[in-house]
């Protein structure tokens, strides 16, 4: 299956990348609004796998050409930029690709970070206002700490909420993250129950700042 991070040169875009060509038969595509920066990161990973004996291939490409080339399009990015991105390669999408949406919404002051919920209701829900009828969105990916899912040396043990509406698409992405080591998928029912899942990112946050030894804070659910 072809995987095309968009915003693949980000933090959670990174995590993503080198876990699944690491971890998995999937094909993985950097797509960033800078073409020239998502091959750069592609060739990053490439090198830092390679030192770890694994040869794969990642390809680096413009968002749109990248989407253009996926089964499954993760729109990696912050919720700030995340419709602008969506309506950019709406155009290239297919059907039965699908489309997800990991982007959280927050702001913050003085006490801490707060879930930033928009008018629509979620930010997943953005994410599928913006993407053709015709493409199922998934909200998957929203409480994963950047950081650790990033360093390859460090087990994660964690679990993931997938939300939509269509079951063959959060069928394919538990698929996909259950194809990462140590993340588990979990259904979170349709996608009306997204927001609920992002706003646990925030409180994770506050906690690993707040308590020793906590930084990178997963989920689990027992």
């Amino acid at each position: 299956m072809d995987i095309a991070l968009l915003g693949g040169t980000g933090d959670i875009g990174e995590g993503l990348a080198l876990r699944w060509a690491n971890d998995s038969p999937h094909d993985v595509i950097v797509g960033s609004r800078d073409p020239d920066r998502a091959e750069t990161k592609a060739e990053e990973y490439v090198t830092e796998l390679d030192s770890r004996g694994r040869e794969v291939t990642i390809e680096g490409l413009g968002n749109v050409a990248a989407a253009e080339r996926a089964d499954v399009i993760i729109a990696a990015v912050p919720a700030y930029h995340l419709t602008d991105t969506v309506e950019s390669i709406a155009d290239v999408l297919e059907p039965d690709d699908v489309l997800v949406s990991p982007a959280v919404g927050m702001k913050r002051d003085e006490d801490g970070f707060h879930y930033n919920r928009p008018g629509v209701g979620s930010v997943t829900k953005l994410a599928a206002n913006a993407a053709p009828e015709a493409v199922e969105v998934v909200g998957a990916f929203h409480n994963l700490a950047a950081g650790r899912l990033a360093n390859l040396d460090a087990e994660l043990d964690w679990d993931t909420v997938v939300v939509g509406d269509d079951r063959d698409a959060k069928d394919t992405v538990m698929e996909l993250a259950e194809a990462i080591e140590g993340l588990r998928a979990l259904d979170g029912g349709p996608l009306a129950n997204a927001a609920e899942v992002e706003a646990v990112t925030p409180l994770l946050i506050n906690v690993a700042r707040h308590n020793e030894k906590m930084h990178d804070l997963g989920v689990q659910f027992r």
